[in-house]
């Protein structure tokens, strides 16, 4: 998978439409909610394979933190490790601006491929647009 930060309007249209996909249409989680005030300000990112985009996902700095979010990949290509890679690029981003510490709120269903990668549970559960999460981090 081909990774980019996004830079032009149709790559952040294209980083949406993985978004909406996943997340409103998948998950069922409200428009609304998915795309919010963040997005204006966030790095995002968007995965390619055979020029089609099927992952996506924003970074923010929050304190001390790089602060992974919206990591979704379309459904017919999971299970590739595309979103390992998704994950790998947005440390090395984290990493290049100077911080040394990632954060996220995981869906609890994804606390294995989390944990696999290095990220350590802060939270106790709680639910986000509907989903149970729990925050985690990982010292890059």
């Amino acid at each position: 998978m081909n990774i980019n930060v996004v830079e032009t309007d149709e790559q952040l249209k294209e980083a949406y439409h993985v978004r909406m996909t996943v997340f409103v249409k998948e998950q069922k989680v409200s428009p609304e909610e998915e795309l919010d005030e963040h997005d204006k300000t966030a790095t995002h990112l968007v995965g390619y394979e055979n020029d089609q985009a099927i992952a996506a996902s924003r970074l923010r700095f929050v304190e001390e933190y790089g602060k992974l979010e919206r990591i979704c990949i379309l459904k017919e290509h999971r299970g590739k490790a595309f979103g390992s890679q998704m994950i790998a690029a947005m440390e090395d981003i984290i990493l290049s601006k100077g911080y040394k510490k990632a954060k996220l709120n995981a869906q609890t269903q994804a606390l294995p491929f989390y944990e696999r990668l290095g990220y350590k549970t802060i939270s106790g559960e709680f639910m986000d647009a509907g989903i149970p999460h729990v925050t985690m981090v990982k010292d890059l």
